[in-house]
């Protein structure tokens, strides 16, 4: 990963070459640099929606906690891997919040 590894405290800026499309809940997202696909199920294409209206991790986090039944440390851990593996991919960068 280049950069910092996302944390709660930060936020995430997505690439500007990065083309989001949804369909029936679950979306796809295209680095148009890099011609690759990236697929979301329901619950990815929830945290890419509140990545880019959140001020950070920590409030997406807080989101998910309202609209999801499940463990706040599996919330936690899911969001925070996502978030990784799109710097990773080159999708977003971690910037401070």
């Amino acid at each position: 990963m280049s950069g910092k590894a996302p944390t709660l405290a930060h936020r995430l800026a997505v690439s500007p070459d990065v083309v989001f499309r949804e369909l029936d809940g679950e979306a796809v997202l295209l680095d148009l640099e890099r011609g690759a696909y990236f697929g979301l199920n329901t619950v990815g294409t929830r945290i890419w929606a509140l990545i880019q209206e959140r001020a950070s991790l920590r409030a997406v986090l807080e989101a998910l906690q309202a609209e999801y039944e499940a463990a706040p440390d599996v919330l936690e851990r899911d969001l925070l891997g996502l978030a990784g593996r799109l710097c990773d991919k080159g999708l977003a960068r971690v910037i401070d919040a």
